[in-house]
């Protein structure tokens, strides 16, 4: 079985390293069985997400189309950047915004719920975003994903890359292709029931 995962970096940044390192994975699965999907955050505008805005509005339209293209995957590869020793905001709404969702073409669906998880970073500095990804665990648990144990954070972003956007240190693109390979692996034996909408 093929696996469906599906990449989404925390920053819309055009000059993000996480991005840059999102594509770098892209790359990568691209090359194994899997059903990649890319998911970007500039094609998921919301407000802030507000328990009263949902009450007289509803789950936001982006929220729910964001919550589709998860709902359809075995696995998720988040890469974020740490902000202040915890998560961007940008990506921490989004994901508040599709958690919310209950039905999916009418039927009962939970986004997160069984969603393997693996988390990457890179930062400038020597801790390359570790403090980020110990802090989207509870946060991806609480929404019923399965993180996995293998993360991958790259410290001095501004060096990480050769000349063809690959990791140019040895060790580091070693981790890197370890934890992709933990994903699928956990993304196929896990693989959840796609057929429920």
């Amino acid at each position: 079985m093929n696996p469906k995962i599906a990449i989404i970096a925390g920053s819309k940044r055009s000059g993000s390293h996480n991005k840059r390192l999102a594509m770098e994975a892209a790359r990568l699965l691209g090359k194994t069985d899997v059903k990649l999907t890319l998911l970007d955050l500039a094609d998921y505008p919301m407000p802030i997400y507000d328990g009263d805005d949902e009450a007289e509005r509803g789950i936001h339209e982006n929220g729910m189309r964001l919550a589709e293209r998860i709902a359809r995957q075995d696995g998720l590869l988040i890469v974020s950047p740490e902000y202040n020793s915890s998560v961007p905001p940008i990506l921490k709404n989004a994901i508040d915004w599709a958690s919310r969702v209950r039905r999916i073409e009418g039927r009962p669906v939970q986004p997160f719920k069984g969603l393997v998880v693996a988390l990457a970073s890179i930062s400038p500095g020597q801790g390359g975003g570790m403090k980020g990804l110990e802090a989207w665990r509870p946060i991806m648990r609480s929404v019923g994903a399965e993180v996995i144990t293998t993360q991958c954070a790259v410290p001095h972003a501004g060096q990480a890359f050769d000349e063809e956007g690959a990791l140019a240190d040895d060790a580091m693109r070693l981790r890197f292709d370890a934890m992709l390979e933990s994903l699928i692996d956990v993304s196929r034996s896990l693989a959840r029931t796609h057929d429920q909408f």
